[in-house]
């Protein structure tokens, strides 16, 4: 993987890591036309990367991040789900990570959920407390995004709105879940292929992480704003014109780095 195509990736992954069109989704897309899909230093740096996207998390909420010892637990509860399912499946995973086929339908289906999420769950003015039950649930919405295309964002957020909550409160929500998520997803990785990093592989990783981070930080406040205001129908589209562009594109013939 050469710097270039490391910039492109984390770029892709601080834009779309919060919003709900699943960034795995899209550096699948990415790397499969970049032709490097099926390098195991890609799966690796796409997963790391995250490490940058969650610091923007904690940066940008860390007064609300670091408070009461009842919020670690409801998001370790909320985080299980996906921790115990995402051990037990990794191998599945990492096989659906290289298929652009499962990304297309996953994009398709989610964006018509998307355009009729909001006449499903009105949204409400007045936040509440997020009980332990709640945040299960959420949890296990959140299980949903192994699925490559699915987006762990959409999930979370529209698990929490099934919930009542905003959608402010939804997506805070889901942006607080992603640390503990993506942070085990991440070191989980790191630690099977640590032994395979070269010198130059460092380099990459830490441009990726800094470069995700920035990005993730415009990214972050630019949805908050977009989503309280317009909803999720304008995401929905977008995912069902680019699913059906890959559908089409696989259909045709069209040779994509798929192994």
């Amino acid at each position: 993987m050469s710097i270039w195509q490391a910039i492109i990736l984390a770029i892709i992954e601080g834009i779309t890591e919060f919003l709900p069109v699943s960034s795995t989704g899209h550096m699948i897309i990415a790397s499969s036309f970049m032709g490097i899909s099926h390098l195991e230093f890609t799966k690796m740096f796409t997963v790391n990367i995250q490490f940058g996207a969650i610091l923007s998390v904690v940066v940008l909420y860390w007064k609300r991040f670091f408070q009461s010892i009842d919020f670690y637990f409801k998001l370790f509860v909320a985080f299980l789900p996906a921790a115990v399912l995402g051990f037990l499946l990794n191998d599945v995973i990492d096989a659906m990570l290289e298929n652009v086929l499962v990304v297309a339908i996953s994009l398709l289906v989610g964006g018509i959920i998307l355009i009729f999420i909001d006449r499903i769950a009105n949204d409400n003015t007045a936040d509440r407390e997020i009980s332990y039950f709640d945040a299960v649930k959420i949890g296990f919405f959140q299980c949903i995004a192994m699925i490559p295309g699915v987006s762990r964002s959409a999930s979370t957020i529209i698990g929490g709105m099934l919930q009542g909550l905003s959608r402010k409160q939804a997506a805070e929500f889901s942006f607080f879940l992603a640390v503990p998520t993506m942070a085990a997803a991440g070191g989980y990785k790191l630690l099977k292929t640590y032994d395979t990093i070269q010198g130059e592989d460092i380099k990459v990783l830490l441009i990726g992480n800094l470069i995700a981070f920035i990005v993730a930080m415009l990214a972050i406040k630019f949805f908050i704003s977009f989503l309280t205001k317009y909803g999720f129908k304008v995401f929905g589209y977008y995912r069902i014109i680019l699913g059906l562009i890959l559908l089409g594109l696989l259909a045709s013939g069209y040779k994509l780095d798929i192994v």
